[in-house]
């Protein structure tokens, strides 16, 4: 990757991490029951495809239209690594150093709202106790559990979307080899 195409990354993950950071200050300061709703986690990808699309657009534009397929997912992975690194980080600082007591309510709403959907699910009664029990003994805001949700719950479906979008939007120039 180019060092103006890294670059550009750089600028737009620093972008995309403020703006999922000033969600997050919302939800906090607002209702942290926000991050357990389902909207507040679609708004988070929203965000994020909407600056990695824009990071390509922007780029592609620079280029005068043309953008390899790699370069494309490039520029979007980056991109919206970065701003989500920033973003899982704020939450990782707030709930472990400076409020665990809203980490502890977060965890029992989540695990109120797991329950809900395994009791939807139709889950056995056991099977759901087992989940619960192993939540409860869990610190969501580790390190570990927040780079976990980041790569699984968020960069693999976005890395998904992300090659979608490239394989979209690429253009070749033909004048190079």
């Amino acid at each position: 990757m180019e060092k103006s195409l890294k670059s550009q990354a750089i600028n737009y993950g620093v972008y995309l991490g403020i703006c999922l950071s000033l969600l997050f200050f919302f939800a906090y300061i607002s209702d942290l029951n926000l991050f357990v709703n389902f909207w507040y986690g679609i708004s988070i990808y929203l965000i994020a495809i909407i600056f990695g699309a824009i990071a390509i657009l922007k780029t592609k534009i620079r280029l005068h239209g043309f953008l390899s397929f790699k370069n494309c997912f490039s520029l979007y992975f980056l991109t919206v690594l970065i701003g989500l690194t920033i973003s899982s980080m704020l939450s990782y600082i707030i709930f472990n150093f400076f409020d665990t007591d809203s980490a502890e309510v977060l965890k029992e709403k989540s695990i109120e709202k797991m329950v809900e959907v395994l009791e939807q699910m139709k889950k056995p009664s056991e099977e759901i106790e087992a989940t619960v029990d192993a939540a409860k003994s869990n610190n969501l805001y580790s390190i570990s559990n927040v780079f976990k949700g980041l790569n699984f719950n968020y960069l693999v479906p976005l890395s998904i979307i992300g090659l979608l979008l490239s394989a979209a939007l690429q253009k070749n120039n033909p004048n190079q080899a």
